[in-house]
């Protein structure tokens, strides 16, 4: 007999986005996790030549480049300072005008979001706002000083939707007071909130940051590989069954910032580790609804075979105990999962 499991690609955006970023900009505190001039590689540059660098690299590029869409991450866009939220939306109408950025989206906390503000950044050309809320768990938000609580962050989730909008969350499963089970409970409440795009950036203990200090007193101990990329594959999977992609998960590889990780599930494959995860978790579990069921083949997605196998290999045993080695494993331009299988004696 044969199974099917839909395995189509999630619609997701899959235009260039050329980031700015402006860590720490407006932010009203450093929160303890956070080494933003790390983990954007944008340190020590002032606001003006942030701006002039971006100018630069919108004059500079391929004529024939279709236009690209600016993002505005690592502080607190909506909250920067009038004079440099105002440059930033000029900026932003101006590009747009000579047509070589089609829009724009920014990152901000969910406490510093306001009708007047959401409207002017949709008439700036703005199509998205992701809100860094990390967590709606009361107890995760009071451990980390986010200075908000859940209801605000679904109040700000509500605002960004009612402005005409797209909303996207991030989270960051393994912060202190989030286990995997509230990562979970967090996953679906920005789907339930409206979220169109999710981000999972795990926790990591970054020198220099009071999350580090916790660290090296023994009162954090931050999540696993082990333990990230089963909770990210659940994370991921929920995500997919309602039809919003996670567009990122962990933080792009920095030198800065490799430099100076303490602790913590970093890993430059994590994304890939994560799918293939989930990948298996869904054939697993499809199979063990047919008892006595073992699999004799599997046809999978082309997409599929980067991440299939694992990070070098790593899931082929698990694989084999479904019955499945590589000589029974094809792949085909549908946007399904096919597994024959037959009943064991």
């Amino acid at each position: 007999m044969q199974i099917h499991i839909s395995w189509a690609d999630i619609a997701s955006d899959a235009r260039a986005i050329l980031p700015i970023f402006l860590p720490f900009s407006g932010c009203p505190v450093r929160c303890i996790f956070c080494a933003q001039h790390l983990q954007t590689g944008a340190g020590g540059r002032s606001f003006r030549q942030a701006l002039e660098d971006l100018e630069h690299q919108l004059r500079t590029r391929a004529a024939a480049a279709s236009p690209a869409d600016l993002g505005f991450f690592g502080g607190t866009f909506t909250a920067l300072e009038p004079d440099h939220f105002a440059a930033c939306l000029a900026l932003v109408r101006r590009h747009r005008k000579d047509g070589r950025i089609r829009a724009a989206r920014c990152s901000t906390r969910p406490d510093a979001v306001d009708a007047a503000r959401l409207a002017m950044l949709a008439e700036a050309g703005f199509e998205m706002v992701e809100l860094g809320i990390q967590s709606f768990d009361a107890g995760a938000l009071a451990a980390t000083r986010r200075g908000y609580n859940g209801d605000i962050a679904a109040e700000a989730c509500a605002a960004v939707r009612a402005s005409g909008l797209r909303l996207g969350v991030q989270l960051l499963p393994g912060m202190p007071g989030v286990t995997p089970e509230i990562f979970q409970k967090d996953v679906r409440a920005a789907l339930d909130c409206g979220a169109q795009a999710l981000r999972f950036y795990p926790c990591l203990v970054i020198n220099g940051t009071r999350l580090a200090d916790l660290w090296r007193r023994g009162d954090f101990v931050p999540w696993s590989l082990e333990t990230t990329i089963p909770a990210l594959a659940e994370g991921w999977l929920t995500a997919r069954h309602a039809g919003v992609p996670v567009i990122r998960m962990g933080l792009a590889q920095e030198p800065g910032l490799n430099a100076q990780m303490l602790a913590g599930p970093a890993h430059p494959a994590l994304g890939a580790m994560v799918q293939g995860e989930a990948l298996w978790r869904t054939v697993s579990d499809a199979l063990g609804k047919h008892p006595k069921g073992v699999a004799r083949g599997l046809r999978a997605p082309r997409n599929c075979r980067g991440f299939f196998w694992g990070h070098r290999g790593a899931l082929r045993t698990r694989w084999s105990a479904l019955g499945l080695g590589t000589a029974d494993v094809q792949w085909h331009d549908a946007p399904e999962i096919i597994v024959e299988t037959s009943c064991e004696s």
